[in-house]
């Protein structure tokens, strides 16, 4: 590596050639410090496709764990509680990991862009909740609308209005079904009764809606039945893991 030139050993050198000097100084630091940066950003994105080489292979053993403990020919000898909670712990890794997937090649995406060739950033939407959800509108008015003049009360011109957006805890709730029988009050004729509802799940205490909640949970938002035995106890319906499993 080059020493850096002195030019105070060289006091009766011209004024032109000490700022020529200067500024070819000046245009080395430039360079170096580009080359630098060049460098240390291929480091990280060598870093980060390094990474992300690894959570791919992981992802690949975990897939074919999943497959070898759902098809493999030891499945059919292990217990069904124990096969589905295996299963479940296999599913929540792959999650994980797809997660993990997915935050490298962020980062891979982001140390890539040269700044200098970035699109022209869009002008930012005016933040609007979506049409078809409900409104319900709370009006707070004044305290008084008596005119200090004493003219009588103020009108109204205008109003100021914020949107927020609000959240509805699930609730559980018991359906009872109810079939009336009714009989001749006389005795001449048989009882009359409508017929019961037809179910799922024959003799189940679930309903169709529980059901779906529970399927829709558990394979689109990978919450196996531990993690959705917990919410439902919390809200009140203490209800088994091996139940929602079976």
């Amino acid at each position: 590596m080059l020493q850096p030139f002195d030019l105070s050993l060289f006091p009766d050198l011209p004024p032109e050639v000490v700022k020529a000097f200067e500024a070819a100084q000046f245009e080395l630091s430039v360079e170096r410090a580009a080359r630098q940066h060049e460098q240390a950003v291929v480091a990280e994105k060598d870093a980060f496709i390094t990474e992300l080489k690894a959570l791919i292979e992981k992802l690949e053993g975990q897939v074919g764990q999943y497959r070898h403990a759902k098809f493999g020919p030891k499945s059919e000898k292990l217990d069904p509680a124990q096969l589905e909670l295996a299963l479940e712990e296999l599913e929540a890794a792959i999650a994980e990991t797809q997660e993990q997937i997915a935050a490298v090649e962020a980062k891979i995406a982001a140390s890539g862009t040269d700044p200098e060739k970035k699109a022209p950033r869009k002008k930012r939407k005016a933040r609007a909740l979506p049409e078809h959800l409900p409104r319900v509108e709370r009006i707070i008015e004044p305290n008084s609308i008596a005119c200090p003049c004493g003219c009588g009360d103020m009108v109204k011109i205008g109003e100021d209005r914020v949107d927020r957006l609000d959240y509805i805890p699930a609730r559980y709730q018991v359906i009872v079904t109810i079939r009336p029988k009714y009989a001749c009050p006389k005795g001449r004729a048989g009882v009359v009764q409508a017929k019961a509802p037809a179910h799922l799940l024959e003799g189940s205490w679930s309903t169709e809606a529980l059901l779906a909640q529970i399927a829709v949970s558990k394979h689109s938002e990978h919450m196996p039945p531990n993690r959705q035995a917990m919410v439902m106890a919390r809200h009140g319906v203490p209800i088994d893991r091996s139940v929602l499993a079976d």
